[in-house]
């Protein structure tokens, strides 16, 4: 029997990742509405490289870097565009058309292990959430990025929690075998927090089941800081966030992330208070955890983790998760 394909998704909102046995790849969440007008080359202006077109029978689309120069931003943060919005298809589409390029073609079908936000994984609409996510990633897939023609077959499809991800990161070697006394984290208790570009999530492990009372999730994520760069409503978020990323909006920066520093240091303490003190570790994780890295490492000290990928850690423990469970 020939086994799938397995591949750690982390369904992120502000990049897509991806990890399997080759390595990783993250692409950044920009969509924009293919307006077909497109400009000819002009005299005495730099020419800009084109965004990845993903087109199909949902639409056609810019993705990537850049795609919000080159068309109508599409930016819909709210959970129903992970259960299938043609933005959250053509960022996959994208994302897996980009992985063979660097890492070699499928040669079987895919298994997808994904990262969804704790609030989709409780409350009243986590069953019909996780309905959705799993109803449109399984089966055949056709796309076409930049007027090739791909198809893309998808067997199996299981869901848990982001946060999850990065516990697995941690615990587990790229065998899915426990790395010497990290295992140990799996019967001790444990909190995780990821800072994404949506929300920022707590999760309390504890003799490996969640911690209900202090596992949390939140909209305070990167684009509550975006936010408060944005005064004036000058940007989109994705312009805003591509800024952020190449270093240009350094006093912008200076002036707005002690506010949200302080911000998600309050929510961590109305959740978790002192008990933070009994855990074992602190894992924290995600794009946001770079940006925030120095104020979380001294709040938890020697117990704070943070891996050397913390954008990739949730997509590559997923994957992890998936190598121990096969």
């Amino acid at each position: 029997m020939v086994e799938n394909y397995s591949l750690g998704f982390d369904m992120g909102m502000g990049a897509l990742k991806l990890w399997s046995k080759p390595g990783g790849l993250q692409l950044v969440s920009q969509v924009a509405n293919n307006g077909h007008g497109h400009l000819s080359e002009i005299m005495g202006l730099k020419s800009r490289r084109r965004p990845i077109l993903v087109s199909g029978d949902f639409g056609s689309f810019y993705v990537g870097a850049g795609a919000h120069e080159h068309g109508r931003p599409v930016e819909n943060l709210d959970f129903d565009r992970l259960t299938g919005a043609p933005e959250m298809r053509v960022l996959l589409y994208a994302a897996l058309a980009q992985y063979q390029a660097e890492h070699g073609p499928f040669d079987q079908a895919l298994s997808l292990m994904v990262g969804l936000p704790l609030q989709m994984m409780t409350g009243e609409l986590a069953k019909d959430f996780q309905r959705g996510v799993k109803g449109w990633l399984l089966g055949s897939h056709v796309f076409e990025i930049d007027g090739l023609t791909h198809t893309i077959q998808v067997e199996s499809v299981r869901q848990t929690a982001q946060a999850v991800g990065a516990l697995f990161d941690y615990v587990l070697d790229d065998e899915g075998r426990m790395i010497g006394e990290r295992g140990s984290a799996l019967l001790d208790e444990v909190g995780v927090i990821s800072v994404g570009f949506n929300t920022v999530e707590l999760l309390v492990v504890k003799e490996r089941g969640a911690a209900e009372r202090f596992t949390r999730g939140n909209t305070l994520g990167v684009r509550r800081l975006l936010d408060l760069m944005n005064h004036e409503n000058l940007y989109s978020l994705g312009e805003l966030d591509t800024k952020l990323r190449s270093g240009s909006m350094k006093a912008e920066l200076k002036t707005s992330l002690p506010i949200w520093s302080r911000e998600v240091n309050g929510e961590i303490e109305r959740v978790w208070g002192q008990v933070h003190r009994r855990f074992a570790k602190v894992l924290i994780v995600g794009g946001g955890a770079l940006l925030l890295q120095d104020a979380l490492t001294t709040q938890f000290g020697h117990k704070a983790w943070v891996p050397g990928d913390a954008v990739l850690s949730i997509a590559r423990g997923l994957w992890k998760l998936s190598v121990m469970k096969r």
